[in-house]
């Protein structure tokens, strides 16, 4: 594998991972670790985007987002809420994900988002609902 190429089965790793760690640093409970977990698991360039609420993070300003909203106790889903990959679409150094985010509240249908990965570590998030 060079430098770039993350195949369908590193993708799939890493998203799994992703969501897995994003539902710890939201569920009660969590800690400043979960948030630095999270975002150790990803590129040090990463980039998050979020279309419709007009956000465009570097790692700094995202962690400093994470951190507001876990100090103002924000983050309290129950320890059964998790994230379900409904389906994901695979291409060079990218992948679609339709995910459920597991919470009555937000959505009655998936949710998209589209990763792309650099050094085999995914490097930008854009979250496209």
């Amino acid at each position: 594998m060079d430098g770039d190429d993350c195949a369908a089965a590193c993708q799939l790793a890493h998203i799994e991972a992703y969501f897995e760690a994003l539902d710890t640093v939201y569920k009660e409970g969590s800690t400043v670790a979960d948030i630095d977990a999270l975002l150790a698991l990803l590129h040090e360039d990463v980039r998050y985007v979020h279309v419709a609420y007009e956000a465009d993070f570097d790692r700094a300003t995202w962690r400093a987002a994470f951190m507001r909203n876990w100090e103002r106790g924000a983050y309290a889903n129950e320890a059964e809420q998790a994230t379900h990959i409904v389906e994901v679409l695979h291409g060079k150094n990218h992948a679609a994900v339709a995910y459920d985010p597991g919470s009555a509240s937000l959505a009655e249908e998936a949710l998209l988002v589209v990763f792309r990965f650099t050094d085999g570590k995914i490097s930008r998030i854009e979250e496209l609902w």
